[in-house]
């Protein structure tokens, strides 16, 4: 069973959020909530159902559209934010659903603002778990870039194009994020963006993460005195933050540990759902929880 809601986070912004009660061993209410924050410039449905599937089974699951993506609020040339706003709208979703603790998954930038929760809301999370992603500052260390036909493929990504060359567009992007590490199935992402974009009613695409103010992410000194457990999963094909990038975080972090998903890029595909599931639920145990506490 699911509900959804919508959520105020500011005068005139909303978030569309999902609740996915538990199912399996969970139902006897003893259940922990686990909150899903995705990557830049995308909805929530980019998480797959068949993960939600995996996590409901021991925990409440929520997952939420960003500002500026799905059925949430477009409105960043009217309410202009920086990126660190968006980890205080995750715990106005925490708070909207009457959660006082959560584990909190995040992919890429999800992963960013995770790291934020973790500095400024630590009361808040149970634990935390991120990948496909970097540490708060990294810009100032000797990481590697992005893939440069990535960066080359951004520069488009908020050209109009019409649905179809939009659905196109958007398949390629996924391709180049997959990686060659694991099969791209053209089909599956394809029937994703048609869902996203039937979700959001709308094809166009702002780009207005990249737009967003980046002040405030030059944190990463503060991680080392984090004390909530923390699980880094590396994607060793991942040309957006490529392997040394999982280990520099997880080693920045006071209480993380790293697991590595053979193969992975920077996209939650069909083959790589079980074991992401699999290191998510391992880290959100009560005897991982209990150990490290």
């Amino acid at each position: 069973m699911h509900v959804e809601r919508f959520v105020d986070v500011a005068p005139g912004v909303r978030l569309w959020a999902e609740d996915f009660a538990p199912h399996g061993d969970a139902v006897d209410g003893s259940a922990e909530p686990l909150l899903l924050i995705t990557g830049a410039n995308a909805s929530g449905l980019a998480w797959p159902d068949p993960l939600i599937e995996q996590l409901t089974e021991r925990h409440r699951v929520i997952r939420y559209d960003h500002r500026d993506t799905g059925r949430s609020t477009w409105a960043f040339d009217e309410h202009p934010y920086a990126i660190s706003d968006l980890a205080d709208d995750a715990v106005a979703v925490l708070d909207a659903f009457g959660i006082e603790r959560a584990h909190v998954v995040g992919m890429s930038m999800g992963g960013i603002l995770a790291q934020l929760l973790l500095l400024d809301h630590p009361d808040r999370l149970l634990s935390a778990t991120v990948l496909c992603t970097t540490a708060l500052g990294s810009g100032r260390s000797a990481l590697p870039d992005p893939d440069p036909a990535l960066l080359t493929l951004w520069q488009e990504l908020d050209r109009p194009r019409d649905r179809e060359a939009e659905i196109a567009w958007r398949v390629e992007h996924w391709r180049a994020l997959n990686g060659t590490g694991t099969p791209f199935d053209a089909d599956e992402f394809r029937a994703l963006e048609e869902r996203v974009i039937a979700h959001a009613g709308r094809h166009d695409n702002p780009a207005a993460h990249a737009r967003a103010a980046q002040t405030g992410l030059d944190r990463g000194a503060e991680l080392a005195d984090v004390d909530v457990p923390a699980l880094v999963i590396e994607a060793p094909e991942d040309p957006v933050n490529p392997p040394p990038h999982s280990g520099h975080l997880s080693r920045a972090l006071g209480r993380g540990r790293l697991v590595r998903v053979p193969g992975m890029g920077h996209a939650l595909n069909s083959t790589v759902v079980a074991p992401v599931a699999a290191a998510i639920l391992t880290q959100t145990a009560p005897a991982v929880a209990d150990a490290t506490s």
